[in-house]
């Protein structure tokens, strides 16, 4: 029996959800119950119910999942799967910024840890980011946190002059993706239409017939009469289209734009965690319940 056959066969034994962010290798993709984005894959969790979650993503991600299903047994397959951009502002950061901007409401990406969604009002997705802020009260400024370049977009998308950004915070995968690469991507693909994350630098969604989430990407491209897309994001996500869409052809911007911590859970990473039930994300119960309200808030405007 092969890891594949075993880890599926663990997965019934167990009554375990795996979950898989469109970012993770293909093979982990291929025996995940769900691929998705982060939010996609909680609030999917949180539906099925089931008595063990082993989310294949990066930390924060798995935390949402316990926020939102606290009576599940939630894994990661591996502790280093971290978040560059979720490390780049702490909880302390945040109550740092409340004093310096008391009136503010503040927005915090759900690629941010725990404890500082517990500190925030709202949090937002890169799908419905701007929707967040335009539903906000127009006679607050607006402190967003902690990605920059998704920060300028959502200032540009929602007419909003009083966004104060958080400038330590980008994701290194996007903010590596430059103007050269969908350039020489467009003249190899004169016809192709190009999809870019939001996370991306300004310059990079200028070029772009097509700015949008994971999930958003999918739904575009289904809907487009083109036949080729560039893919301005992590470049397993060709992967997940390819699949989704075999039909159509799709390109990822450069080779070189990978989520490193992603790339640390494996089959024999994810058949240990199974196996052995390890590497369990805990959870305080006040950070539970004062980071549901703001992810609570957030479904509120969908």
């Amino acid at each position: 029996m092969d890891l594949r056959e075993k880890i599926l066969k663990l997965k019934q034994e167990k009554d375990a959800l795996i979950l898989a962010h469109n970012y993770q290798l293909p093979e982990i993709q291929d025996v995940a119950d769900i691929v998705g984005d982060s939010l996609e894959l909680s609030r999917a969790a949180s539906n099925r119910k089931a008595k063990r979650i082993v989310f294949c993503g990066v930390v924060f991600m798995a935390e949402t999942a316990k926020i939102l299903s606290p009576a599940s047994k939630v894994l990661i397959p591996s502790l280093s799967a971290g978040c560059f951009l979720a490390d780049t502002v702490t909880a302390e950061d945040v109550r740092g910024l409340r004093k310096k901007y008391p009136d503010a409401t503040f927005v915090a990406y759900v690629n941010t840890s725990a404890e500082v969604k517990a500190e925030v009002d709202i949090c937002c997705t890169s799908a419905n980011a701007v929707k967040v802020v335009q539903h906000l009260p127009e006679d607050r400024p607006v402190v967003f946190l902690p990605d920059r370049n998704l920060g300028a977009y959502v200032q540009k998308a929602s007419g909003r002059d009083d966004i104060v950004l958080w400038e330590k915070g980008y994701c290194y995968v996007h903010e590596h993706i430059r103007k050269e690469d969908v350039l020489r991507r467009k003249q190899e693909y004169p016809e192709a239409k190009v999809i870019a994350h939001p996370e991306c630098r300004g310059e990079i969604l200028d070029l772009s017939d097509a700015v949008a989430s994971t999930s958003g990407m999918i739904r575009y491209a289904r809907q487009s009469s083109a036949k080729t897309f560039i893919i301005c994001t992590e470049r397993e996500m060709v992967y997940r289209l390819k699949r989704d869409l075999p039909e159509k052809e799709f390109i990822p911007v450069s080779g070189a734009a990978i989520c490193k911590t992603m790339k640390t859970i494996d089959l024999e990473k994810l058949y240990q965690t199974l196996r052995d039930e390890v590497y369990e994300v805990n959870l305080a119960e006040d950070i539970i319940n004062r980071a549901k309200g703001s992810i609570d808030r957030m479904l509120e405007v969908l």
